[in-house]
């Protein structure tokens, strides 16, 4: 029997907490550690296809047509530049697939059916889900077999954490009874901040067997290097954002051995 690529939703649903920095730079860490991957771009923003230095002004077939049935994964998913990593980018149009999907028949399971027939040929499956708990994150949370969460190093971050525990649960009792959490990432870290000790602990308290050692600094580098269309390790692969996601993408890799 073909092995199945494990499919991890990155959600949270607050903006700007580093989610699409961490789905940019952790598919390309563990790209580079000899995985094959596919990242899935369901966010309308689309910054995790810009990321990966494609136009999206240029996207003909993108997530938007993956979502709605109009085309299949094979023709949606573009080859990148970057080592072992496949994109399937994200278009202008994805602002429209919430209304859209309103209409089908298990509009909930869209994506998982869409990314069933090239499951057996990655080893991981990363879908960079929008900041809401709209429909689209309820098909990447339908289709996946784990959720990571990153998370900033705030005090709001723990009230967005139980919203989003308590959505999982839901999708869980629904839809997607193997939903798990992969784990918590913290980002935007800076140790010398009071705060951010008191909401580790916090995190800790509840999730600690789920949080990953390795943080992610804040780093000017990591901010710099999607307007260069390039993930961290290519960007600038001594920097400490680097040093991060590459560790970030071995402690994901070794968590995984199966």
């Amino acid at each position: 029997m073909a092995v199945l690529g494990k499919i991890i939703a990155i959600v949270n649903q607050k903006g700007g907490v580093g989610k699409t920095t961490t789905a940019v730079n952790l598919a390309s860490g563990v790209g580079l550690q000899g995985k094959k991957v596919l990242l899935v771009d369901a966010d309308p923003q689309g910054n995790t296809t810009s990321g990966y230095g494609i136009n999206k002004k240029d996207v003909v077939v993108s997530s938007y047509e993956l979502l709605i049935g109009t085309e299949k994964v094979q023709t949606v998913i573009k080859k990148t530049e970057f080592k072992n990593v496949d994109i399937v980018p994200a278009s202008i149009n994805l602002a429209a697939a919430e209304v859209d999907l309103i209409e089908k028949e298990r509009r909930e399971s869209q994506l998982k059916m869409a990314l069933s027939p090239v499951r057996e040929n990655y080893d991981y499956i990363f879908i960079d889900c929008p900041p809401s708990l709209g429909l689209i994150t309820i098909n990447a949370l339908n289709a996946c077999d784990t959720v990571l969460v990153p998370i900033q190093c705030e005090y709001f971050a723990l009230e967005g954490l139980s919203q989003l525990m308590a959505s999982v649960r839901q999708v869980k009792r629904l839809y997607n009874p193997e939903i798990e959490i992969e784990g918590i990432v913290l980002t935007m870290y800076d140790a010398r901040l009071n705060l951010t000790s008191q909401v580790v602990s916090e995190i800790k308290k509840y999730f600690a067997n789920k949080l990953y050692k390795t943080a992610i600094p804040r780093a000017v580098r990591l901010s710099e290097a999607p307007s260069f269309g390039q993930p961290i390790q290519y960007y600038d692969k001594r920097s400490k954002g680097a040093d991060a996601y590459n560790d970030l993408a071995k402690e994901f890799i070794k968590k995984n051995r199966r």
